[in-house]
C-alpha cells in the first residue's frame, strides 16, 4: 500500500456524515473498490495519470472516469474548446452556435436520423427519450432492456417485483418514493433471450410504447435478435429507443448501433460524447423527434454551452486522429493478455465486454475477496484498477505493458493465495461491497 494514503479516506468518512451515499455516484463509492483505503479523492488528473490529495500517482485502469474520458483527462483540444466557451460566457439569455453544429454533426454520423434533443447527463437523456417515444406512440408502457438511469420511469419496475432489476441493474433496490401508480409500466426483458421479450410483447402488445434496450452489453447481439425487436416495435407501433450512453462513441465514430446495420427511432448518447463534459443528446428521426414540441421538456441548465463546445471538439478529434483505431487495439491488448497471464499462472478468469470496455472475473465462490486483493496490490503499485476498464486514446503500449507485467505478479500472489486457501487474511481491507449498500456516517 502507498506509504501515505489517509487524507483521501478520512475526507470519505466526512462525506458519508454530510452527503447522503457520500457521493454523488454509486460507482465512485471507495466500498466498490476497496474499503477504508481507497484514495476516494484527486487532486489532478491528466491522460491517463491520477494524483491524490496526498500527492500519490496512479495510471488509472478502473474505468477512466466511468467510461467518460475516451480521450484522457483534461485533453487539451477539448479543453481549449471549452476554455474558449467559458471565457467568452457560457451562459446567456441568446443560445450558443454550438448547438446547432453539435446537432448537425450528430445527424451527420447518424444519417436515419433527422432531429437532436439535449440534457446534461445519461439518465435524463433516456427519461426524454420515453417521454418522447410514450408522447408519439400514444401509450404508456415501456418494455426495457440493461441499465437506464435512476428516474421514476425506470426503477418503477421494482414495484411490480423487487428482483425485477437483479439481473439488469443491482439486486436488491427498494423503489422507494416511486409512485405505486407506476407499478406495472415498465417491463424487464433480458438481452439475447428472445423467450422472454416475446413474452412481454404478447402479454402488454396494445401498451408498450416505447422498447428501449442497450443493443450491446457484456456480449454482442445473437444473430436476428435486434433485428427480431426493430420488427415487433415497427409491427406493434411502439418507438425503438437505443441507449448508446455506455457504448456510444468508444468502438467507432457513433453509435456502435451502426455497426451492426440497425436503424432505431431513437438513440441516446452522454459520457463519451463530451469526453467527460456533462452532454447527453437524444438523436432521432423527426416524425418521433417532433412530438418533442407537444408535451413540455425544458430545462436552462441544457442550454448552457460547454457541454456542446466539448463534445463538438471530441467529435473533431475523433475524425482527425485515429483514436478508434487505437481504442481498439488497446482492448484487445488487455483482453488477451488478461487471458494469458491467468492461464500461464492457473487463475481461472472469463472475459467480457466489448472491445473498448473490456472486463474480467474471476471464476472463484470467493471472487469478491479475489478482487479485493487485486484492486489492493496493484494499487500497492501505482494502477488504480478493478476487473475491467474503459480505455483511453491516453493509454499507449507502454503504459498497457507496464500495466500487465503487474498484473502477472499479482496473479501469482493469487494462484498462492488460492493454493492455500489464505485470500482473505492476505486483504488489508474489508471485503469489498458487490452492489448497493447503505452506508453509515462512521467507518465502516
Amino acid at each position: 500500500m502507498k506509504a501515505k494514503c489517509k487524507t483521501g479516506q478520512n475526507l470519505w468518512q466526512r462525506a458519508k456524515k454530510i452527503i447522503p451515499g457520500g457521493s454523488q455516484l454509486l460507482s465512485k463509492r471507495s466500498e466498490i473498490f476497496l474499503p477504508n483505503l481507497w484514495p476516494a479523492y484527486y487532486q489532478k488528473a491528466k491522460g491517463c495519470e491520477l494524483w491524490d490529495l496526498d500527492n500519490n500517482h496512479y495510471f488509472d485502469f478502473a474505468g477512466m472516469g466511468i467510461s467518460s474520458c475516451i480521450l484522457g483527462y483534461a485533453d487539451p483540444d477539448v479543453n481549449r474548446a471549452v476554455q474558449f466557451a467559458v471565457d467568452n460566457g457560457s451562459m446567456a439569455t441568446l443560445n450558443s452556435f454550438e448547438e446547432i453544429k453539435l446537432a448537425e454533426k450528430l445527424v451527420d454520423l447518424h444519417p436515419w436520423s433527422e432531429m437532436v434533443r439535449y440534457t446534461r447527463s445519461g439518465g435524463e437523456a433516456c427519461s426524454v427519450a420515453v417521454r418522447i417515444a410514450r408522447a408519439a406512440s400514444g401509450r404508456d408502457k415501456v418494455a426495457f432492456c440493461g441499465y437506464h438511469g435512476w428516474h421514476d420511469w425506470y426503477l418503477s419496475t421494482n414495484l411490480s417485483s423487487d428482483g425485477n432489476l437483479d439481473g439488469q441493474l443491482l439486486p436488491g433496490l427498494d423503489p422507494l418514493g416511486v409512485p405505486k401508480s407506476l407499478v406495472n409500466s415498465a417491463i424487464p426483458f433480458y438481452y439475447n433471450d428472445f423467450k422472454s421479450f416475446n413474452n412481454v410483447i404478447e402479454t402488454n402488445r396494445d401498451s408498450i410504447g416505447a422498447i428501449i434496450l442497450e443493443p450491446v452489453r457484456a456480449k454482442g447481439p445473437e444473430k436476428g435478435f435486434l433485428e427480431h425487436i426493430r420488427k415487433v416495435a415497427d409491427d406493434i407501433g411502439a418507438v425503438l429507443i437505443f441507449d448508446e450512453v455506455t457504448s456510444g462513441f468508444h468502438n467507432n465514430l457513433g453509435g456502435i448501433h451502426l455497426t451492426y446495420n440497425l436503424i432505431p427511432d431513437i438513440a441516446i448518447f452522454a459520457k463519451a460524447l463530451g469526453n467527460g463534459f456533462p452532454i447527453g443528446a437524444i438523436v432521432g428521426k423527426r416524425d418521433v423527434m417532433d412530438i418533442a414540441q407537444s408535451t413540455f421538456i425544458s430545462s436552462t441548465s441544457w442550454t448552457e454551452r460547454v457541454g456542446f463546445a466539448a463534445a463538438i471538439a471530441t467529435i473533431n478529434k475523433m475524425e482527425s486522429e485515429p483514436v478508434h483505431e487505437s481504442l481498439n487495439r488497446y482492448g484487445s491488448l488487455l483482453k488477451k493478455g488478461w487471458q494469458q497471464i491467468a492461464e500461464a499462472n492457473g487463475v481461472k478468469i472469463e472475459t467480457s465486454g466489448i472491445t473498448t470496455i473490456p472486463n474480467f472475473r474471476f471464476c472463484y465462490e470467493n471472487s469478491l475477496a479475489i478482487q479485493t486483493y487485486f484492486t489492493q496490490e496493484m494499487m500497492s503499485a501505482g494502477y488504480l484498477a478493478k476487473t475491467g476498464t474503459a480505455v483511453t486514446y491516453a493509454y499507449t503500449e507502454e503504459i498497457i505493458n507496464g500495466y500487465m507485467e503487474q498484473v502477472d505478479k499479482v496473479f501469482k500472489k493469487i494462484k498462492k493465495g488460492l493454493s492455500n486457501k489464505n485470500i482473505e487474511k492476505m486483504l488489508k481491507s474489508e471485503i469489498k461491497h458487490s452492489t448497493f449498500k447503505r452506508l453509515t456516517g462512521v467507518q465502516e
